[in-house]
């Protein structure tokens, strides 16, 4: 489904490279759930840009559902972005003026389908995330886990390929934030394939796999379960041996 092949990303920075990614070799296969999770400057939002074709990279292959985008066009990449991929925001990107089922309808306006097939189809999607009472609304007449619910079924209206989750609980207190993970988890339950993009190990480990990122690098790429895939570089960097083994300045 998604393959990155010794893809580095660099940015000119005066005198400086700045490699946000450095040689990532990435395959994610259909029906995976998929953590990419990394502290800032990790590269996990550059990542993410290439995956969801909102960027390129400098150099290496990206192959999205067999098909080479890494040295697409912007409109051939605005193209496959709208049929291939979902997407679901921290702060949701719901346009105020529009009402939820509206909302939902943006991607299908975007790829030129009907309106009757563009109602139907939004619908659906809102009823698949319980909130089709809601149509009418606007995102400010709901609470932040339902604005997010409806991003939700924004991100489904288009059956994409892929869903991009980018940190989708940011916003959210715990409580709504477990409900959408849970959410989450059901859709890949329901066979589509999901790739979660967090900063949190907490969020993380809800995924199968975890795809940890260091400097512009993966680090870790192995189940969620497995207690390498929650370790953080810098405890080997800043301690000594003596002192981890010890347990000295280690929370």
């Amino acid at each position: 489904m998604i393959r990155l092949e010794n893809v580095y990303k660099i940015y000119h920075m005066g005198d400086t490279d700045v490699h946000a990614a450095d040689g990532i070799n990435l395959h994610v296969q259909k029906g995976e759930f998929v953590s990419i999770v990394g502290q800032s400057g990790s590269g996990k939002s550059t990542i993410m840009n290439i995956i969801g074709c909102l960027d390129v990279p400098t150099s290496g292959k990206y192959y999205l559902g067999g098909i080479d985008v890494s040295t697409m066009k912007d409109d051939e990449q605005s193209e496959i972005r709208n049929k291939m991929l979902g997407f679901i925001f921290q702060q949701y990107n719901l346009i105020p003026k529009l009402n939820v089922l509206e909302n939902v309808e943006v991607p299908l306006m975007y790829g030129g389908i009907p309106k009757a097939q563009r109602r139907k189809r939004a619908m659906e999607a809102l009823e698949r995330v319980g909130l089709a009472a809601k149509y009418k609304n606007l995102p400010t007449q709901l609470s932040g886990g339902q604005q997010q619910r409806v991003s939700i079924a924004r991100a489904l209206v288009g059956n994409p390929s892929v869903i991009l989750a980018d940190e989708p609980t940011g916003a959210l207190d715990s409580r709504t934030g477990i409900e959408i993970l849970r959410f989450l988890q059901q859709l890949n339950q329901d066979g589509n394939t999901i790739i979660l993009i967090t900063h949190d190990n907490s969020i993380a480990v809800k995924a199968h796999r975890i795809v940890r990122l260091y400097d512009g690098k993966i680090i870790y790429d192995g189940p969620s379960d497995d207690p390498q895939a929650l370790v953080q570089p810098y405890e080997e960097e800043h301690f000594s041996e003596d002192v981890i083994l010890k347990g000295g300045g280690k929370a």
